[in-house]
């Protein structure tokens, strides 16, 4: 007669503990493994086979494991495993990365005051060390999660065969004109260091937003009709990044309109016009101004508002909206990527003003010397006196 198992309850057995003590035991599989060399008993017994490489992404040695780490490496374990367990030679090699700001940071906490005194040699020596250290303790906690690899030959960027490597595929990128030059990057300037994307947290701000004319040298009269003068108005939440400004972008679908403004006209989106009004305190006469002909604002060319020995073009680009600003974007190709782009495609200058402590340069033209974000309420100064700024 057969079992209907359906409203069947099972319990559990009480006549034989339940505890599996794997705290305690785990350490000895792992102990036998090493011992067996289970790793390269696998690789070799699977040798002449097709092969499977995993190429490990690898973690900072700058201390203990967390649960990232932990996911990541299991995750990786998993997929080498079941290539080796379907017959496939698929051997591991573990890395670390042993260089960066993650590093530089730890060392930075336990060095603090000391580290006026050192050299920059020896701070690399210590960062050298602190990375050496963790190294040997994340090994051994990965190992402790059953993963098996060449624990014993990893590789590390910090070995000199390995940093000579990188100098010799740079050379070749060079030999071959596969070096494009300069191009922004995120920049810590308490660090002096460059950043990955990926290291930068983006907390709230508040940003001074300003109204910036710049003076057309030529062509006037393509845009209205007739001999006049004429202005075009930029948005900018950055004000520090001005001396930078090479060039200005306009959209080339965007309706603009050219406004009575002082003794000629001011030209932005038509679309925006309510926006400046409100913002600048600017009255800008619908009835009285002039539709700007599609076409007219290319080649165009306006004088920097700080620097006078500087010109900029106009230069049409698709990431130019309507949602805020004027329609008219500042381009300054040295602090941003869709701005060095656009530049780089029109052969606009890259200028980075800015030393590696975010200090202006000689190359800004004015605040020598202060840093970036104190720099503002000079500009905005030097912006007023020469009547280039439009918010009240």
């Amino acid at each position: 007669m057969a079992t209907d198992f359906k409203n069947t309850i099972l319990l559990p057995r009480t006549d034989f503990p339940m505890k599996a003590d794997l705290a305690r035991r785990e350490p000895g599989f792992i102990e036998r493994w090493d011992r067996d060399r289970l790793y390269h008993a696998v690789l070799e017994q699977n040798r002449g086979q097709p092969s499977f490489v995993l190429h490990d992404g690898p973690p900072y040695a700058n201390g203990h494991i967390h649960h990232g780490t932990i996911l990541n490496k299991i995750l990786k374990d998993i997929v080498v495993k079941y290539q080796n367990m379907s017959g496939r030679c698929a051997p591991y090699v573990p890395g670390w990365d042993c260089h960066g700001l993650p590093i530089e940071h730890q060392v930075d906490k336990e060095l603090g005051s000391r580290k006026r005194e050192m050299s920059p040699l020896d701070v690399r020596r210590a960062c050298r060390a602190y990375a050496l250290k963790f190294l040997d303790v994340q090994r051994t906690e990965f190992k402790r999660l059953g993963v098996l690899g060449e624990w014993e030959r990893p590789y590390t960027t910090l070995e000199h065969g390995y940093e000579s490597q990188i100098v010799r595929e740079l050379g070749r990128f060079a030999e071959n004109g596969l070096y494009k030059g300069t191009k922004p990057v995120h920049w810590c300037w308490s660090c002096r260091t460059a950043l990955a994307e990926a290291e930068v947290e983006y907390g709230d701000h508040r940003s001074e937003s300003i109204y910036v004319a710049f003076d057309v040298v030529d062509n006037a009269e393509r845009v209205l009709g007739k001999p006049g003068e004429l202005a075009l108005v930029i948005w900018t939440t950055t004000p520090w990044t001005l001396p930078a400004n090479r060039a200005i972008a306009y959209g080339p679908g965007i309706g603009y309109r050219a406004y009575p403004w002082r003794d000629g006209h001011l030209i932005l989106a038509s679309e925006l016009r309510e926006a400046v009004e409100r913002d600048t305190g600017l009255t800008l006469d619908e009835s009285a101004s002039i539709p700007v002909p599609a076409g007219a604002l290319d080649g165009l060319r306006c004088r920097h508002p700080l620097l006078d020995h500087i010109e900029v073009p106009l230069l049409p680009a698709d990431f130019v909206r309507t949602d805020s600003g004027t329609g008219l974007v500042h381009i300054a190709p040295g602090h941003g990527p869709d701005d060095y782009v656009l530049g780089s495609r029109h052969g606009v200058p890259v200028v980075s003003p800015v030393d590696g402590e975010g200090k202006f340069t000689d190359e800004a033209g004015l605040c020598v010397g202060e840093f970036v974000f104190d720099a503002n309420p000079k500009i905005l100064d030097a912006l007023i006196e020469r009547r280039r700024l439009l918010s009240p």
